[in-house]
């Protein structure tokens, strides 16, 4: 039986091969542990669905594969397998220098019915376009490797269904269809500008590789824009003090921090403009019932942005205790593919970096991200016409054009500021 590396996300492609707990010709038993792999997002255990013995090992550790690459084989009792290791994928052949190379479409892989490595459905978009027309799995698949858009191919199947040949047909004839990403200098053009300039040079992993791709082609394929507004929170810090002693004074280990009032605010706000709360999906909008709220966590390496669910629903010292398991299961790469995926927006804080106001970058498919900078003591004007010193913070919400318009952008983070400076209805 071929043990294959698994897809642990609708976005991971490949994996790295960390720890081999089994060696070739070791027995084997369901729920054994053979293997641990790490992604651009997680480390996870792989283990055993069958008994048999390790028969062989395709892939050492250390290296880096496809989703769906054999990476190992079991035999079972009185089951014959080959320990040949599977031919590799023929590398493309370039055109002739008159013509540009067309895209390389990716082989076929085999399957393995009782760890299935895709669900096509999910990964490479539907099976019935918005006006009806059908599209064969492989041709999904085709057009989501070589950034097709199905929109703008007539399908030559029954019914007009479009087929494989159409969408490779597509991609011959110029990649009608397809989105182009502005290239930047070469390696080779910048090593040879700092040839002379000692330096050291750093492998890029594959959560870099993963972080610099998403967010390129969230740069240039979502239209950004950006609003911010500064928050008082005299109330908030008064608030946050007074329920941590009333905690301490109780017994409990509860310590509410300035993260969680926002990430309960926002949810607030969320529930309040209702159309801020939504995903683009190329032909159709997505909007939501429950407020779903990533939160970018620094980990080494890079970041990965946990998703908390339906916070408007949950009490504060709730957000709190789950915002903390996260965390620590983020900076040990234990959390699983679903605790980092969806939501419709994010709240990215450097305030305690010591960074005053910023603008983050979109994490598609989410349609939004705030960016929350540090508290700072600013004079402002009090109700009777006095100056008194209060501490502020300047909030920035980045925007994707296409869901959310100037005047529900706005509403939200009003509505986000008088969560902020009126703390006690969080608590309601």
């Amino acid at each position: 039986m071929d043990i294959l590396m698994p897809q642990l996300g609708e976005t991971v492609a490949e994996g790295t091969l960390s720890v081999w707990a089994k060696s070739v010709g070791d027995m084997v038993q369901p729920g054994d542990v053979l293997f641990e792999i790490e992604t651009d997002k997680t480390s996870m255990e792989i283990t055993a669905t069958v008994a048999g013995k390790l028969v062989a090992i395709h892939v050492e550790k250390g290296k880096t594969v496809p989703v769906g690459t054999v990476v190992a084989v079991v035999a079972q009792d009185g089951e014959t397998v080959s320990t040949t290791p599977p031919p590799a994928a023929p590398a493309p052949v370039a055109a002739p220098a008159v013509a540009p190379a067309p895209a390389p479409v990716a082989p076929p892989v085999a399957r393995n019915p009782l760890n299935p490595v895709v669900t096509p459905a999910k990964n490479y978009g539907p099976a019935r376009l918005s006006d009806g027309t059908n599209v064969s799995p492989l041709a999904r698949r085709l057009a989501s490797q070589g950034q097709v858009n199905l929109q703008q191919i007539k399908g030559t199947g029954p019914r007009g269904q479009i087929l494989a040949r159409d969408v490779e047909a597509a991609i011959a004839a110029g990649g009608s269809g397809q989105r182009t990403m502005a290239a930047g200098a070469s390696a080779q053009s910048i090593i040879a500008q700092y040839a002379n300039t000692p330096h050291e040079v750093v492998a890029v992993d594959t959560m870099r590789k993963t972080i610099a791709r998403r967010l390129l082609e969230s740069k240039q394929t979502v239209p950004h824009f950006y609003l911010s507004v500064p928050v008082l929170l005299d109330a908030l810090n008064a608030l946050r003090a007074d329920a941590n002693q009333a905690a301490v004074a109780s017994g409990s280990d509860l310590k509410l921090s300035v993260t969680d009032f926002i990430i309960k605010a926002l949810a607030t706000a969320m529930a309040r403009v209702p159309e801020a709360n939504a995903v683009w999906a190329e032909d159709r909008i997505l909007r939501f019932s429950q407020a779903d709220i990533g939160v970018a966590v620094a980990i080494e390496g890079g970041l990965i942005t946990p998703v908390l669910r339906n916070v408007d629903a949950k009490s504060l010292s709730a957000v709190s205790r789950e915002m903390k398991s996260v965390v620590a299961r983020a900076r040990a790469r234990k959390l699983q593919p679903a605790e980092y995926s969806g939501g419709s927006i994010a709240i990215s804080n450097l305030g305690m970096y010591g960074v005053h106001e910023f603008s983050a970058i979109i994490n598609p498919p989410q349609s939004a991200i705030l960016a929350v900078g540090g508290a700072s003591r600013v004079p402002v004007e009090a109700a009777d016409g006095s100056v008194r010193f209060a501490s502020q913070m300047m909030v920035t919400l980045s925007c994707d054009h296409r869901v959310i318009d100037g005047a529900v952008g706005a509403q939200l983070l009003s509505a986000l500021k008088t969560a902020i400076e009126n703390p006690v209805s969080l608590l309601i």
